[in-house]
């Protein structure tokens, strides 16, 4: 069954918001709530993919402790400039 593209938005802000941790909340739902809407498919799958992941991990990708894996790099990074996380250069 092929997903509405607006369920798929909602459903992607929803687990947005409902993380594990309220940390990655704070981080993901105010992204999803501004940023997804103009996300391409491309952009939109890794999104999906990337809220596959586990809370912890994420957190230190997003907060520069950890490096994120390759795929997933270019959004976390956009995320973590969202969060005002991204490390100064």
């Amino acid at each position: 069954m092929i997903e509405a593209p607006a369920d798929r938005l909602k459903r992607l802000k929803m687990r947005s918001w409902r993380r594990g941790t309220k940390e990655m909340d704070l981080i993901l739902g105010p992204f999803a709530d501004a940023r997804i809407g103009s996300l391409g498919e491309a952009e939109l799958t890794l999104y999906d993919r990337l809220l596959g992941e586990n809370d912890q991990d994420l957190y230190l990708w997003v907060t520069g402790q950890a490096d994120a894996p390759t795929p997933l790099a270019q959004m976390i990074a956009m995320i973590a400039r969202h969060a005002g996380t991204a490390p100064a250069r």
